[in-house]
C-alpha cells in the first residue's frame, strides 16, 4: 500500500514540474511579446512585477530532480490563455488610461495657447455656465478613469492568484469567460470616456473659432468707427432745414428751401397720413382734442432696419416694437408740451426726428397744428391766430409742396384748409391734394360728390394730383400693416373706385400718394437748391462787410465761445482768490468780525457791566455774558463774518480785473451773475461753528493781559471801539437838536419846534449830569420831576417818556467820554496792574474786557483764514464751476447775459456760413449722384 501511494505521488510531481516549466516558457515568450511593444515599454512598474511573478513559476523544486513525463497540451494551454488575457487586459487598461491622459492634457495646452487675448471683453461677454460646468465634468471623468485602474487591478491580482494556484479548466473556464466579459465592459467605458472628451474639445475648438471671429469682427468695427461715415443725400438736406429753423424761429428770414408741408384741418387724419408714409404709428393720439401743438419735421430715408431717432438725442426707437413705439409716442407729446410756454396752446418750436426702413421715400415732411373754427375755453385767445399765422407762413415758401388733407367723411363746405391753400397756392403748381377716410364717405356722402372732389371739379383751389387714402378703420391697436392691408382690400373691392373705374389706379392707396410726393419733392430741390445756396452767399458777404466796418480788429466769437472764454477769466480769479496773503486775509476777517460784533459786545456786554457800580460785579457780569455769547451766538456770527469776508474779497477781484488794459466789458453782465449765484449757493460748513466754539470758550478763559505789547494794544482797541461809537452817538444828537449856532448862521438854518424842545431838555440834563459825574444810567423819580418843573418855568410842556428818550443818547455821550478817559489813565498802568490785579486803584477792567475780545478776534480770524484757504475757496470754486455748467446748457440765459450788437452780429454770421456750407456739400453730393 506504501509502495502504490509513493508512485502515485511520484507521477504527479512529474507532471507538475514538465506542466510548470512548459506554462514558464509559455509566459516567457508572451511577455517577450508584451514588453517589445511600444506602449508596453512605459510600464516599467508592470514589467518588474511580471518578472517577479515569471521567477516565481520557473523556481520549481530543484532538491527533487525528478523527471516528469510530458504533461497533457489542453491544460498547459489553458491556463497560458487565461494569463495572457490577464495581462493584455493589465496593460490594455493601464496604457489606455495613461495614454488617454496624456493625449488629453496636449489638446489641452495647444487649445489653451492658441486663445486670443479676451481680456478686454470680460465687461461685454462675462463667463457662462458652460465652463464650470465643463470643469466638474473633467472633475467626474478622472474620478471615473482612477476606479476603473483599481479595479482592473484587483481583478489582475486575482486571475493571477488562481492561475498560480492551478484550479480545474471548469472553474478556470467560467472564471475566463467572466474576466472577459468585465474587460468588453471596461474597454466600453474607456471608449466612451474618449468619445466624450473628444466632444468636449471639438466644441472648445468650435467656441474658440467662433471667439476668435467675433474678436476680429469687434477690432475691424474699432477701426471703422473712427473713419468719417458718409451722410445720405436727405441726411444733409435735413440738417441743413435743421441748422435753418434754429436760425429762423421768429420768421424774419425767407427760408425758400423745398419741403413738405401737411396741412388740414384738426382730427382730418393728416397726421395719420404721415404716419402711413412713414409705416409707422409715430404720433401720440387723442379722442378729438387738439395733439401737434408744434411743428414737427420728420425726415424719411431709406435703410435696413426701421428706427426713429430725434435730432437732439443719441437713442434710437425700434419701430419694430410696440415698448419703443409707446415710450417714442410718449416722448413726442412731452416734446410738445414742453416746447409751449407763457399759457400758449401751440408753439414755432420745431421737434425734428428722422425716421428710417426698408421702402421708405427719401423726403422731408412737416405736420403743423390742425386748423380749428372755434377755440375751447382751456385754449389761448391767440390760438386761433397763432395757428393760421404758422401754416400761412410755411405755405407762403414758394418752394414748398403743399400737402393738403381733406376729410371724406364730413361736408366739403366745411373746409377750412382749402381757402387757405388757395390763397398761397391758387395756380395749384406745388399742391397735392388728398381725401382721407374714403371708406367712411363711400357709405355717408354720394359718390359723384367724392368722384368731382378727386377729380378737381368740386373746390375752385387747383392742385397738381388727387390721392384717395384709408388710413385706418377707428382702433387705435392697429397697425399699420393692418391698415395697409385693409386699405388694399377696401380699394380692390370698393364699387366707387375700383368698378366704375372713375378713378385711375395711381391715385389710390399711401404707396402711390408717397411715391408722388417724393418724387415731386427731389424735382422742386434739384430745381431751386442752387438759387438758396446763391441767397445764403450773398447774406454772408454783407454780413461779413458789416463786421469788418465795425469790428475791424476782433475775430467773429459767437456765444459758447465767447462763455468758453469768460469761463476761464472767471475760474482764473478763483485761483487768484487762493493766492491773497494771510495778513490780508487777517485783516479783512478781523475788520469783518468786529463789524458784526462790536454791537452786540457794547450793547449786551460793555455798557450794562461797565453801569453795574463797582468792579467786582462788572467782572462777574462780563465773565457770564461772554460765557453765554460764546456758546450760543458767537461761533454763527463768526462763520457769517468769514462768509461775507470771502465774498467781499472774491467781488473786489473782479472789479480790480475789470481795470485792465484787456477787459472785455462784453462779459462784466456775465461774470456778474455767476458770481451772485454761486455765492448765493455757497454755505460754510457746518462742522467749522462746532470747532470755532470750542477755540472761543478757550480763549475766553484766559483773563490776565501778558505783557506791555498786548496792554498797549487793548488799550488803542478800547479807544478805537469808544470813538466809533461815540461818533454815532453825536451824530444822533446832532439830529435830535439840530444843528448849532455856527451853521445856521452860515447855512442859513432854523431849529424845529421839536428840536428847541430838545434842547431845553438837553440843558436841564447837563446839570444832573454835571452835578454828579457817576449818575447811574437811569433817571429817578425825583430828577423826572425837577426836569419837568424847570421846564414848566420856561413855558416848555414835556412828558417823562420824552425826557428820557433826550436823556438815552445824552448820557451815552457823557459814559463814552468817560470811558476815554479811563482808556488814557489806564496806558501807563500795566505795571500797576500786574502788580495789584483786581485791586489796582485804577479801575482797567474795561481794558482786560477789550483785550478778551481781541484775542477771541485774532484766533477766530486765524481759524477761519485757514479753512478759507483749505476748504472754503475750494468749495467755491466748485459752486461757481456748478453755476457756469448750468448757464452753458441754458442757451435762453446765454443770450440775455451775453447780448450787444456784437455778439448779435457774430451770431448771425456763423450761422449763415454754416448753413451755406452745408447747403454746398449737399449740392455737391446732388450733382455727383445725378
Amino acid at each position: 500500500m506504501l509502495r502504490i501511494y509513493q508512485n502515485t505521488y511520484r507521477r504527479t510531481a512529474r507532471k507538475a514540474v514538465v506542466y510548470s516549466t512548459k506554462v514558464a516558457c509559455c509566459n516567457h515568450s508572451t511577455l517577450s511579446r508584451i514588453t517589445s511593444h511600444p506602449r508596453r515599454q512605459q510600464d516599467n512598474g508592470s514589467s518588474r512585477s511580471h518578472q517577479r511573478h515569471e521567477e516565481f513559476l520557473l523556481a520549481g523544486n530543484p532538491a527533487r530532480g525528478w523527471q516528469m513525463p510530458p504533461p497533457s497540451r489542453g491544460y498547459g494551454m489553458l491556463v497560458v490563455r487565461i494569463l495572457r488575457g490577464a495581462l493584455k487586459l493589465r496593460y490594455i487598461v493601464l496604457g489606455g488610461a495613461i495614454g488617454g491622459g496624456v493625449s488629453l492634457s496636449k489638446k489641452y495646452e495647444d487649445w489653451k495657447d492658441g486663445l486670443p487675448d479676451f481680456k478686454w471683453l470680460e465687461d461685454a461677454m462675462p463667463q457662462g455656465e458652460r465652463w464650470s460646468q465643463f470643469s466638474r465634468n473633467l472633475i467626474e471623468v478622472g474620478s471615473l478613469v482612477k476606479n476603473a485602474i483599481d479595479v482592473a487591478k484587483d481583478d489582475l491580482k486575482a486571475k493571477t492568484t488562481v492561475a498560480a494556484l492551478g484550479i480545474t479548466s471548469d472553474e478556470s473556464r467560467k472564471k475566463y469567460e467572466k474576466l472577459q466579459s468585465q474587460v468588453e465592459t471596461l474597454q466600453t467605458e474607456i471608449m466612451n470616456v474618449q468619445i466624450k472628451y473628444q466632444k468636449e474639445l471639438e466644441k472648445m475648438e468650435k467656441e474658440n473659432r467662433e471667439l476668435r471671429q467675433q474678436y476680429l469682427i469687434l477690432k475691424s468695427n474699432k477701426k471703422t468707427t473712427a473713419k468719417k461715415i458718409k451722410k445720405s443725400l436727405i441726411d444733409m438736406y435735413s440738417e441743413v432745414l435743421d441748422e435753418l429753423s434754429g436760425y429762423d424761429t421768429g420768421y424774419t428770414m425767407a427760408d425758400h428751401l423745398p419741403r413738405v408741408v401737411v396741412v388740414g384741418d384738426q382730427s382730418s387724419g393728416k397726421t395719420s397720413v404721415l404716419e402711413s408714409i412713414a409705416k409707422a404709428r409715430i404720433f401720440p393720439r387723442g379722442s378729438g382734442e387738439m395733439m401737434t401743438r408744434a411743428p414737427v419735421k420728420v425726415t424719411l430715408a431709406e435703410g435696413p432696419y426701421h428706427v426713429a431717432q430725434f435730432r437732439d438725442s443719441d437713442r434710437e426707437y425700434d419701430l419694430t416694437k410696440e415698448s419703443d413705439l409707446q415710450e417714442l409716442r410718449r416722448d413726442v407729446e412731452f416734446r410738445m408740451k414742453a416746447s409751449v410756454r407763457g399759457g400758449k396752446t401751440v408753439s414755432n418750436e420745431v421737434i425734428s426726428m428722422t425716421v428710417k426702413g426698408p421702402g421708405l421715400q427719401r423726403m422731408v415732411l412737416v405736420d403743423l397744428p390742425g386748423i380749428i373754427s372755434t377755440m375751447t375755453v382751456d385754449m389761448a385767445s391767440d390760438t386761433k391766430d397763432s395757428i393760421h399765422q404758422m401754416t400761412k407762413h410755411y405755405m407762403s415758401n414758394p418752394n414748398a409742396i403743399i400737402l393738403c388733407i381733406q376729410d371724406g367723411s364730413v361736408d366739403a363746405e366745411r373746409s377750412n384748409v382749402t381757402d387757405l391753400v388757395m390763397q398761397c397756392d391758387p395756380l395749384g403748381r406745388r399742391t397735392i391734394f388728398v381725401l382721407t377716410k374714403v371708406d367712411l364717405a363711400e357709405e355717408l356722402a354720394d359718390p359723384d360728390r367724392i368722384r368731382k372732389i378727386l377729380s378737381g371739379k368740386l373746390f375752385p383751389m387747383k392742385a397738381l394730383g388727387y390721392y384717395a387714402v384709408v388710413t385706418g378703420r377707428g382702433r387705435k391697436d392697429d397697425s399699420i400693416d393692418a391698415i395697409r392691408q385693409y386699405e388694399e382690400d377696401f380699394f380692390k373691392n370698393s364699387k366707387l373706385f375700383h368698378r366704375r373705374g372713375v378713378i385711375m389706379p395711381h391715385q389710390v392707396t399711401s404707396r402711390n400718394l408717397s411715391l408722388a410726393v417724393s418724387d415731386r419733392f427731389w424735382k422742386m430741390v434739384r430745381e431751386t437748391i442752387e438759387q438758396q445756396a446763391d441767397a445764403f452767399k450773398a447774406t454772408r458777404f454783407n454780413l461779413e462787410t458789416e463786421w469788418k466796418n465795425n469790428f475791424p480788429r476782433l475775430r467773429e466769437s459767437g456765444r459758447d465761445e465767447l462763455f468758453d472764454k469768460a469761463k476761464g477769466e472767471i475760474l482764473d480769479e478763483v485761483v487768484t482768490l487762493s493766492q491773497i496773503s494771510a495778513k490780508k486775509w487777517d485783516d479783512a476777517l478781523n475788520t469783518k468780525l468786529w463789524e458784526k460784533l462790536s454791537n452786540y459786545v457794547f450793547e449786551t456786554i460793555y455798557l450794562p457791566a461797565a453801569q453795574s457800580g463797582s468792579q467786582n460785579s462788572f467782572n462777574t457780569m462780563v465773565d457770564i455774558k461772554l460765557r453765554q455769547w460764546a456758546e450760543q451766538a458767537l461761533p454763527a456770527k463768526s462763520v457769517e463774518a468769514g462768509w461775507e469776508a470771502l465774498q467781499l474779497e472774491f467781488i473786489s477781484l473782479m472789479e480790480r480785473s475789470k481795470k485792465t488794459q484787456d477787459h472785455d466789458g462784453i462779459f462784466d453782465q456775465l461774470k456778474s451773475a455767476v458770481v451772485d449765484e454761486a455765492i448765493r449757493r455757497h454755505s460754510w460748513e457746518d462742522k467749522a461753528i462746532d470747532m470755532l466754539r470750542v477755540i472761543q470758550l478757550n480763549t475766553l478763559e484766559d483773563r490776565f493781559v501778558h505783557d506791555k505789547q498786548e496792554w498797549d494794544s487793548a488799550v488803542k482797541f478800547l479807544e478805537t471801539s469808544v470813538n466809533a461809537k461815540l461818533v454815532q452817538t453825536e451824530e444822533t444828537l446832532a439830529q435830535m437838536f439840530g444843528p448849532g449856532q455856527l451853521r445856521r448862521f452860515t447855512h442859513w438854518q432854523y431849529l424845529t419846534q421839536d428840536q428847541q424842545k430838545r434842547r431845553g431838555v438837553k440843558n436841564e440834563l447837563d446839570k444832573i449830569l454835571k452835578n454828579d459825574t457817576k449818575h447811574l444810567p437811569t433817571l429817578t423819580h425825583d430828577e423826572l420831576t425837577t426836569v419837568r418843573k424847570n421846564l414848566q418855568r420856561d413855558n416848555v410842556d414835556v412828558d417823562t417818556d420824552y425826557i428820557r428818550q433826550t436823556w438815552f443818547p445824552v448820557y451815552r455821550k457823557h459814559f463814552l467820554q468817560q470811558a476815554l478817559q479811563r482808556a488814557k489813565d489806564c496806558r501807563k498802568a500795566y505795571y500797576l496792574y500786574t502788580q495789584q490785579g483786581a485791586e489796582c486803584e485804577i479801575s482797567c477792567s474795561d481794558v482786560v474786557l477789550f483785550w478778551r475780545i481781541q484775542q477771541v478776534i485774532k484766533i477766530t480770524g486765524n481759524a477761519l483764514r485757514q479753512q478759507v484757504i483749505n476748504r472754503e475757496a475750494r468749495r467755491l470754486d466748485k459752486e461757481i464751476k456748478a453755476v457756469l455748467d448750468e448757464f452753458s446748457d441754458d442757451e435762453e440765459k446765454k443770450g440775455y447775459l451775453l447780448t450787444g450788437k456784437r455778439v448779435l452780429l457774430a451770431e448771425e454770421l456763423i450761422k449763415v456760413r454754416q448753413i451755406q456750407e452745408k447747403l454746398e456739400e449737399f449740392i455737391n453730393s446732388l450733382n455727383q449722384e445725378k
